[in-house]
């Protein structure tokens, strides 16, 4: 390497961005993620005994994943290259497993691979390098923001250990931004920073690593610009966007999003629904998916206890349909509210659920003859309607008679809770079950 080549490298780093400039050299510089790489963990143990094998790191941006490939690379004292799934096809990595099995071979140094965004790889590409990875000729290090499980094939997911990086604390953040103040490769004491600018910096990071720097750099140029060697608040809010909601249609984010929705109303929390609302709505969920889990909600874990809440969702899915976003946000809101607030019962739900077992281990038991159709010529010969008690013709309009099949009689499917209106049912159900005392032990459990 000529010296001209060197100089150019050394005025690439110098005009890399923040981010870059302040990626971690060693396990001991590298923030958070103790869980992994903190004294005595098992990844730190393996990198500092140059035990190398392939891996692939899952977590959100900003948290790691690229620094501790570049780590694994410098404690195994490997070649690093770095392949990006996006830009590259089946040829691409061939040529980079050749190389490395001619580097292994001539020189025997081995060869850490690096390929971020593995998620976007396509079936063939990842089967491509299932060999390479079997005997070692490459030490695989995938990184991805997607659920592994959903994106990356079993056969390669089996060959690799996985490591989960969890969003960056506020502390661990703060702690960067100090360090990028303060190096020589970052900002150099050249600025400070007002306290409401960097807590500012710290909400708006959401645990990125990556996008507290640059928010930071550009920060610093703003303030720079007008002639400061303070980062003021406003010199923040200019270099910050809005964050990019990380939330994807059909894999981690849209199903762990919708569940914590859902648990939120079930659990009468209506400040957590309707953020989690929020947050569908402004990554663009389908509001009518949205609307349907709201309508389910409202019998499976509210029903009877308050009947009006199945009202309410079913007026929100219709407004939906009407008046469309970005009104029906505030209907849909509505609507999450009245759940989240209402007393709870799932005795729907367990009831169908044992009225649907029973059915299934039954299978279509005989009606009883007195509930028969007696409408149609010759009912009456066949015994169909004889018996049958017409409940309006007695006092409260109710008599004691049998509707299961035989061999179901007496069951019970239905026990209303201690809840709102399920209260008033259970003490009408009692009423009318003390008519029929010798069906009164068979509860169905």
């Amino acid at each position: 390497m000529d010296l001209f080549e060197i100089a150019s490298r050394e005025e690439r780093a110098r005009q890399a961005p923040l981010a870059a400039r302040m990626r971690p050299e060693s396990l001991d510089e590298l923030v958070g993620q103790e869980d992994l790489v903190g004294p005595g963990r098992p990844l730190r143990l393996a990198l500092e005994g140059g035990r190398l094998g392939s891996m692939i790191f899952y977590g959100p941006p900003g948290t790691g994943k690229t620094t501790l490939a570049h780590l694994i690379a410098r404690h195994g004292r490997a070649h690093f290259e770095q392949v990006n799934a996006v830009t590259s096809g089946v040829a691409d990595l061939r040529r980079v497993i050749e190389a490395a099995a001619e580097r292994w071979r001539f020189h025997g140094q081995r060869t850490v691979v690096f390929i971020d965004e593995i998620h976007r790889f396509n079936k063939a590409q990842q089967d491509a390098l299932l060999p390479s990875v079997e005997d070692g000729t490459i030490i695989l290090v995938g990184a991805t923001t997607e659920n592994p499980f959903f994106q990356v094939n079993s056969a390669l997911l089996s060959r690799c250990r996985l490591f989960r990086l969890e969003p960056l604390e506020p502390a661990h953040i703060d702690q960067v931004i100090e360090r990028a103040l303060q190096s020589e490769k970052g900002l150099a004491g050249r600025f400070t920073l007002e306290d409401r600018a960097r807590e500012r910096l710290l909400r708006a990071a959401g645990g990125d690593a990556r996008r507290a720097l640059n928010s930071l750099e550009t920060a610093a140029w703003v303030a720079e610009a007008a002639g400061r060697t303070q980062i003021e608040l406003a010199d923040v809010e200019a270099a910050l966007q809005a964050p990019p909601l990380r939330y994807d249609r059909e894999g981690d984010q849209h199903y762990d999003v919708f569940s914590a929705f859902i648990k939120s109303m079930r659990g009468s929390d209506p400040d957590a629904a309707l953020h989690y609302l929020a947050r569908m709505l402004e990554a663009g969920e389908d509001p009518r998916a949205i609307a349907r889990r709201i309508v389910i909600h409202a019998s499976e874990d509210v029903g009877n206890a308050d009947p009006q809440a199945l009202v309410v969702a079913v007026a929100a899915a219709q407004a939906v349909e009407v008046v469309g976003l970005p009104e029906a946000a505030l209907n849909l809101a509505q609507a999450v509210l009245y759940i989240a607030t209402a007393p709870k019962s799932n005795a729907t739900y367990r009831a169908l659920a044992a009225a649907r077992q029973d059915v299934k281990e039954h299978g279509a038991l005989p009606v009883p003859p007195h509930l028969r159709d007696a409408h149609y010529p010759g009912a009456k010969r066949l015994g169909h309607g004889e018996g049958y008690l017409y409940p309006h013709d007695y006092p409260g309009h109710y008599v004691p008679q049998e509707y299961l099949p035989s061999a179901l009689a007496g069951r019970r499917y239905y026990e209303p809770s201690d809840q709102g209106y399920e209260r008033e049912l259970a003490r009408r159900l009692e009423a009318w079950r003390q008519q029929r005392p010798e069906q009164g032990a068979r509860r169905l459990r």
